[in-house]
């Protein structure tokens, strides 16, 4: 399909241009990852080992007042644990065995670890066996590590996965089954299952599942779709367990997700003729929708700092369905195995760098004075007051984004504060 305000066409991965940077880095860690998971699987919870200041991040990046209830909390380490004053183990169950008395409904205990608890050599793997034993079997208790000494946010939910891999039920032999990686919002994944029913694909599972105790089952005849690019070390571990990677574009926007849904379609031998069949009326939703903001969109310069490791299928979206000039790109880390599809499409005359040397990148901001920065929490204000308008991009990773019908939403992301300085100049 042809694109608005783009040729179609990016420079090859082997050519592009990348800058590696090392420094200063402004990114949420991996703790934060727990705001989404925990809504996800809904009969889960999350209970972070780690300080006062994991607390209290976590309460922030939720919203969450300190009297309601939610599916997560702090085991706190106090100034004898980190002192070796007390058994960091005996706490640790006692926590657990009240809180598991408090809350009966919880299936799936996360225990996550954070920057203290890794600093103290707490073995939360062992922890979860020896909790798993004690309170037999009635809980599934997994460990993963949302430390953020060298992640950025979203990271936490690759290591959540990872760590739930090796629970998941062996697929039955000569099954073949479709598997969606990544945390969707409920309504995104009821859509892409009412596709692949229309296509004929299944039996189609999602990985997290709405429920910890509903493992999808994995074996040789699993293929599965990455729908976040963030997750690589959870398809390595799948593809460890005998799964393949349908490559794809990911499903933002009429191109990705018409890419995305083609990758399963082509792979259960569904026809051309059937395929544009069932996506035609969602793909008219969808260009519908994406009319009312390309004309604020179009021609407008955008950045994007490191932060959720979606800059690059976004940026791709905005340019080639909305018209949006991307200056620079900056993505965490560059997973070239899962980002391939994308990376092809990038075209030569981006600024894609890695990594990131904070006090260089907004020197080149302030220099390239872009019409909207896309950029985490902390840095927002101080380039609002600067004059520079922004976009939060954790907003990237709660809100529903995936697939033709919230292409126009995704738009809407970006036009709003576009529009909002239009109003305030106006």
């Amino acid at each position: 399909m042809s694109a608005a305000g783009s040729s179609g066409r990016g420079a090859p991965p082997s050519e592009l241009q990348i800058c590696h940077e090392q420094g200063q880095r402004e990114v949420f860690c991996g703790l934060a990852a727990i705001v989404w998971l925990h809504r996800k699987i809904q009969d889960a919870f999350f209970l972070v080992v780690g300080s006062r200041t994991c607390a209290h991040l976590l309460q922030s990046a939720a919203g969450v007042m300190i009297f309601a209830e939610p599916r997560f909390a702090t085991a706190v380490l106090e100034d004898r644990d980190l002192a070796g004053m007390a058994d960091c183990n005996d706490e640790l169950d006692r926590v657990v065995g009240q809180l598991l008395a408090r809350r009966p409904d919880i299936g799936t205990l996360f225990l996550v670890g954070s920057c203290p608890s890794e600093v103290i050599k707490l073995d939360l793997e062992k922890a979860a066996e020896r909790l798993a034993q004690a309170h037999g079997g009635r809980v599934r208790v997994i460990a993963y590590s949302g430390s953020g000494l060298e992640t950025t946010f979203t990271q936490g939910e690759d290591t959540c996965l990872v760590a739930m891999v090796p629970q998941l039920p062996a697929a039955p032999a000569g099954e073949d089954s479709l598997l969606v990686v990544g945390a969707l919002a409920d309504t995104v994944e009821d859509q892409f299952r009412r596709l692949f029913d229309e296509l004929g694909i299944g039996p189609v599972h999602f990985l997290p599942p709405r429920r910890g105790s509903a493992l999808p089952p994995v074996g040789a005849g699993t293929r599965f779709l990455l729908a976040q690019p963030f997750l690589g070390e959870t398809a390595r571990a799948l593809a460890a367990r005998g799964a393949t990677h349908l490559p794809a574009l990911y499903p933002f926007g009429v191109e990705g997700t018409r890419a995305w849904l083609l990758a399963a379609a082509r792979a259960w031998g569904i026809a051309d003729e059937r395929f544009e069949a069932v996506i035609a009326a969602p793909v008219a939703r969808a260009e519908r929708g994406l009319a009312h903001y390309r004309e604020q969109l179009a021609g407008k310069r955008i950045s994007f700092l490191p932060d959720a490791q979606l800059e690059i299928p976004v940026a791709r979206f905005l340019q080639r369905e909305c018209g949006m000039q991307p200056v620079e790109v900056g993505v965490p880390y560059l997973d070239r195995s899962v980002m391939a599809d994308e990376l092809a499409l990038v075209p030569a005359d981006v600024r894609l760098t890695e990594g990131q040397d904070l006090e260089r990148q907004l020197d080149r901001l302030r220099a390239d004075r872009p019409d909207l920065t896309v950029c985490g929490l902390g840095l927002a204000n101080p380039l609002e007051a600067e004059g520079l308008r922004t976009k939060w991009s954790i907003e990237l990773v709660v809100a529903p984004i995936h697939g033709f019908d919230q292409a126009g939403d995704l738009a809407e992301l970006f036009a709003r504060p576009l529009i909002r300085q239009a109003r305030l100049v106006a």
